[in-house]
């Protein structure tokens, strides 16, 4: 046994190392010749390369994976940023379009209004609301206008579809106004139709106004326009005022009931007219400057 282990480990039966290396030298550059020349490795090349290749894809396998998770997660993580910017924007977009149109239904407001200033043969002048009086008992608005601006005490304001109110007490820069609606407020009307006059009083209500003092056999009838009459001096004749929603007579009582709805929105109304009318000539001043006349031609 110790002879052949000696045997064994006999340098001497080893092939040299640098041998083996010049050998496998000559034959690779044989091996080229030959594929160069003929061909003739081509074709275990390509077996060798198919038998290889479940191996490289196991190899690439991770490296293509990393890639692959890497490009994902970018496209996810830029798709939420642009989902995130396309939202801001949205919001952004919805602001302005909110405001767009805003000023568009103001603009709108303001066309009417110019419409009807037009059509008014008084002198006018539009203002805005500054304040609504919280008091659901107390129909009553400040305006931006005041006594510097020419406002006095009972001026008629107006919309551009018909009466609001009037003012009630100018101030120097501002002025508190009350609506036909609140319940302390009476307006003298007329109806379109024949000018039966009556007297329209607030009721606490935006949308409806009372009339008690007509008869049961007074000509009125539901869809009737009542309008300003004129009298009293405070509001001018024609104005739209509201019109006739429920005509109840009863024999046994002497008045009907009747209601009106007033022709304005008084619980969204922002811009406002007010109404300078002609003064009415007083007839004891026409009598005397009558009289006057009358003296200086007897002179």
């Amino acid at each position: 046994m110790a002879a052949t282990r000696n045997n064994s480990s006999n340098p001497a039966r080893i092939p040299a190392l640098g041998f083996r290396a010049l050998a496998l030298v000559f034959l690779s550059m044989a091996l080229m010749f030959l594929d160069h020349r003929d061909q003739h490795l081509g074709a275990v090349r390509d077996t060798v390369g198919a038998a290889l290749y479940p191996l490289r894809l196991v190899v690439d396998a991770p490296a293509r994976l990393w890639d692959w998770s890497s490009e994902r997660l970018r496209s996810r993580t830029d798709l939420q940023q642009e989902v995130e910017q396309l939202r801001r924007e949205q919001l952004v977009i919805r602001a302005r379009l909110l405001a767009t149109n805003s000023l568009q239904a103001e603009n709108a407001r303001l066309r009417e209004m110019l419409d009807a200033r037009e059509k008014v043969e008084d002198r006018v002048r539009v203002a805005e609301i500054m304040a609504v009086d919280a008091n659901p008992f107390r129909h009553s608005l400040i305006i931006d206008v005041g006594i510097g601006d020419g406002v006095y005490e009972g001026q008629a304001i107006v919309d551009q579809v018909g009466v609001i109110g009037q003012v009630i007490e100018p101030g120097l820069l501002t002025s508190e106004a009350l609506l036909i609606s609140d319940p302390g407020h009476a307006l003298p009307v007329e109806v379109n139709r024949n000018g039966l006059r009556t007297i329209a009083y607030g009721t606490g209500e935006f949308n409806r106004l009372d009339l008690p003092g007509l008869a049961n056999n007074a000509d009125i009838r539901e869809g009737d326009l009542l309008v300003t009459s004129g009298l009293g001096g405070a509001f001018p004749s024609g104005y739209p005022v509201a019109v006739i929603t429920q005509v109840t007579r009863m024999p046994q009582q002497a008045f009907a009931d009747v209601s009106a709805e007033p022709v304005a929105a008084l619980n969204q109304v922002r811009e406002i007219m007010l109404v300078w009318s002609t003064p009415p000539v007083d007839s004891d001043s026409s009598d005397d400057e009558a009289t006057d006349d009358e003296s200086d031609d007897d002179e």
